[in-house]
């Protein structure tokens, strides 16, 4: 149940970004990590979470390979720029950097020693490096192309520690071994017709496997380099390799007495193949749109294929689990144009500028695909209570779903297609009781509402309409059901918003006022209101019952564009192209609490139905999730409340004890310029005859000599205060005497603002001192700092 309290402050918990926009992709071998690259960037993200833990900057050069150490230290990446760079990634820190060929590296492998990196090279070349060293050890020559594929392999009864080998593949079509004790090449094979885009080695050395786009896997003996086989797999190859026993025992029959090998290209399904046969034994079904793999990941130790998508998803599937899909990664993420939370407050149904709606797991960022509709979702409703969730798209129709978040992961079936708008879907809602029948208004740009009714969609999915009219002149942006289901309304571009009853669709009245379109409408929960969301920059609060405007709130710098009630309609949030989202208390008509996290224009809020989070999505394709931290910002101020009281009453009682250092210390920790300024009159009243301290306690004299510089500026501050006044401007001379005579001027330089303050203390000095003998004294220990300063 949502809080009635009145929310002050919201914070930032976390973001959902684009995380992969092309290229290569790497998991660490611990699959704790996610190494992606974004832009001209890696991008390093949390493999539980989804939360990003670092950005590598490219420095405006494009990544064109990475790989990461199997031992997870560190990752070397190769751009444009020619240069390859050495990431640490315990603090994600460059070690170094140095450059390696003529032309840019195009592919990079590690060895599984995790000391020496293999660059192929669009120069024809293949060059080995001393990762920690940073040169070269090897360099080879023989192919005719660029270099597209490399795999090492070390044999396990080699008697050389430096016995390693290395394949290495090309867009000339050939493959290569090369010996890196002899830096020579063992073998040359020639039978593909197209580039490499495969190689690896069995495990037990013996074969090597190579993939091409030829639509062949060969299959090579490393003892002789001779084809033993050549396996038509029927589509271009972008990935190849062996599969190691043990991973898919419960799928594959005698998985374990037979070389398998996978395969993943154009058609976007990953396939199991056996050596001896040549046969596919398995391949993965065929959903309702398949995307060509770009890569295909296999991660032996955790018995995981992670395949990566034309479409920048990252898959992983298990191999122990009959290649179940276990995590899903959305790379790229567009344009949100609307989100709701759907079956729990764990999940968000997310549409952005695609046919697709994506269902994020807020707490792992896993995400399911729900495919669909054939044109661009424009809207979305859900009703989090019993799992359903409503899309409107660019297709002309509405599709109602149910999604079930308690099966992993989570189901979704499609109850109704809600077909018959001339132009695209571009708003809906769902009735709110869930004890009367189940309703679905949608609105169009053709600027009809059409009335569905939900429960008639059991025996067949594609329902008619109750109802339709005409109920704007312009089309409709936005609809949306009062609390009792007994009218809803709507809003257009052509300036109004208007209330019908849901009964009959007969228009109740029209909200006249607005100089703009109208973007959002919402009921508010308890009280007969209409906040209604405009281009003209505001938001209006109309009495439903006499249709006339309550309030208006002016704050957005350019339209607003969506508008939520919270805390039981004491409050309205709202987000507009100027990127900003804004709370607002409506008794006082302000603006409680702005929040920035966007650079475009925010089309869509939603909360949770507790209000604990609200989540905005915007055109710059960022999901931002909003903590209300108003409880938890209360009981912080009323703890630093109590804990000022005990320190005010500890003053007093040390005041009265004459502990007059424990009485400064306290009252610079209270911030009480006054009571600091008494408490030094005191010290200085209470001088004994033969003291010759300057406050009149050597042990307050003391503590200037260790104060931190924070608080001499803030005392500092006190001085130039304290010295407009001639009746106590000697006790700030005082003070600044002190400070002067204990900090550097090496020191002083380090505070901010520190010079143009005693720069601006000197007429004072001169001012107050004038019948002193002490004037000379202390204009000069100022100026003599300052130039110290100035020479600092």
């Amino acid at each position: 149940m949502a809080s009635t309290e009145l929310k002050q402050s919201f914070k930032l918990e976390k973001t959902i970004e684009s995380v992969y926009t092309g290229g290569k992709v790497c998991v660490s071998r611990d699959l704790t990590k996610i190494f992606t690259t974004l832009g001209e960037d890696i991008l390093v993200t949390d493999y539980t979470t989804g939360q990003k833990l670092a950005e590598l900057k490219g420095e405006s050069d494009i990544i064109t390979a990475f790989a990461v150490k199997p031992d997870g230290r560190h990752l070397v990446a190769a751009s444009r720029s020619l240069i390859i760079k050495v990431w640490e990634l315990e603090n994600y820190t460059l070690v170094r950097s140095f450059k390696a060929h003529e032309a840019p590296v195009l592919t990079m492998e590690i060895d599984e020693s995790s000391t020496l990196v293999a660059t192929g090279s669009a120069d024809s070349t293949v060059k080995v490096w001393d990762i920690d060293g940073g040169f070269a050890t090897h360099n080879f020559r023989g192919h005719g192309g660029v270099i597209s594929a490399l795999k090492f392999f070390r044999p396990e009864k080699s008697k050389s520690a430096n016995q390693i080998w290395l394949a290495s593949g090309s867009a000339d079509c050939t493959v290569r071994v090369w010996d890196l004790a002899t830096s020579k090449c063992r073998g040359a094979m020639e039978s593909h017709t197209s580039v490499i885009r495969g190689l690896d080695f069995s495990v037990d050395g013996k074969l090597l496997i190579s993939g091409s786009r030829d639509k062949v896997a060969n299959i090579w003996s490393t003892k002789d380099y001779k084809l033993i086989k050549s396996i038509p797999v029927y589509e271009a190859l972008e990935s190849v390799g062996f599969v190691c026993h043990g991973t898919l025992d419960s799928l594959i029959e005698h998985a374990d007495s037979r070389t398998l090998f996978y395969t993943g290209g154009e058609t976007g399904l990953l396939k199991i193949w056996d050596v001896k046969t040549g046969k596919p034994v398995h391949e993965q079904k065929k959903t309702a749109k398949v995307h060509p793999l770009t890569e295909l990941l296999y991660i032996g130790q955790h018995h995981l294929f992670v395949t990566i998508t034309h479409d920048h998803n990252i898959i992983f599937f298990s191999g122990k689990e009959n290649l179940r899909l276990i995590k899903q990664v959305v790379g790229h993420t567009e344009e949100i144009v609307d989100l709701k939370y759907v079956g729990s407050e764990e999940y968000l149904a997310v549409a952005s500028n695609s046919e697709q709606i994506r269902l994020y797991n807020t707490e792992t960022q896993n995400c399911t695909i729900i495919d669909g509709h054939t044109d661009m979702v424009v809207c979305l409703a859900s009703r989090t209570a019993d799992g359903l969730l409503a899309s409107g798209s660019k297709d002309h129709t509405a599709r109602v779903w149910k999604v079930d978040v308690v099966s992993q992961p989570p189901t979704v079936q499609c109850l109704a297609i809600c077909s018959g708008h001339a132009e695209a879907v571009s708003t809906l809602a769902l009735s709110c009781r869930l004890d009367y029948r189940t309703l679905l208004v949608t609105g169009s740009q053709d600027r009809t509402i059409k009335m569905w009714d939900l429960t008639l969609a059991a025996d067949d999915s594609s329902l008619k309409s109750i109802y339709t009219f005409q109920a704007h002149d312009k089309e409709i942006n936005t609809v949306s059901f009062s609390p009792s289901d007994r009218f809803f309304a709507t809003g257009s571009h052509d300036k109004t918003a208007k209330l019908w009853n849901t009964e009959d669709g007969s228009l109740v009245g029209t909200f006249k006022g607005h100089k703009r379109g109208v973007w959002s409408v919402m009921f508010s929960p308890t009280e007969p209101l209409l906040a209604t969301a405009s281009g003209d920059k505001t938001i209006k609060l109309w009495n439903v019952s006499d249709l006339t405007c309550v309030k208006t709130f002016e704050g957005h710098t350019n339209s607003v564009l969506s508008v939520l009630f919270l805390s039981g309609g004491r409050q309205l949030m709202s987000s507009g192209s100027d990127g900003l989202v804004k709370l607002w208390d409506i008794k006082t008509n302000q603006c409680s609490s702005t929040l920035d996290n966007h650079t475009e224009k925010v089309w869509a809020l939603t909360n949770t139905p507790d209000e604990t989070r609200v989540v905005s999505g915007a055109a710059d394709a960022t999901i931002s999730f909003w903590k209300d931290h108003t409880q938890e910002e209360n009981d912080l101020r009323r703890e630093e409340t109590e804990e000022r009281i005990l320190k005010e009453q500890e003053l007093a009682n040390r005041l009265h004890a004459k502990d007059y250092v424990g009485a400064f210390r306290l009252c610079l920790a209270l911030q009480h310029p006054g009571k600091l300024l008494h408490l030094l009159g005191v010290i200085a009243e209470s001088r004994a005859q033969d003291d010759k301290s300057v406050t009149g306690d050597p042990r307050v004299d003391d503590i200037f000599a260790t104060m931190d510089m924070e608080r001499v500026k803030q005392v500092l501050e006190y001085i130039k205060v304290w010295n407009t006044n001639g009746r106590h401007a000697h006790l700030a001379q005082n003070v600044l005497h002190l400070i002067l005579r204990h900090k550097d001027a090496s020191d002083l330089n380090e505070v901010p603002g520190v010079k143009e303050i005693l720069t601006a203390l000197i007429p004072y000095t001169q001012r107050h001192y004038a019948k002193l003998d002490q004037l000379i004294t202390q204009s000069f220990l100022i100026d003599y700092t300052l130039e110290a300063m100035d020479q600092a």
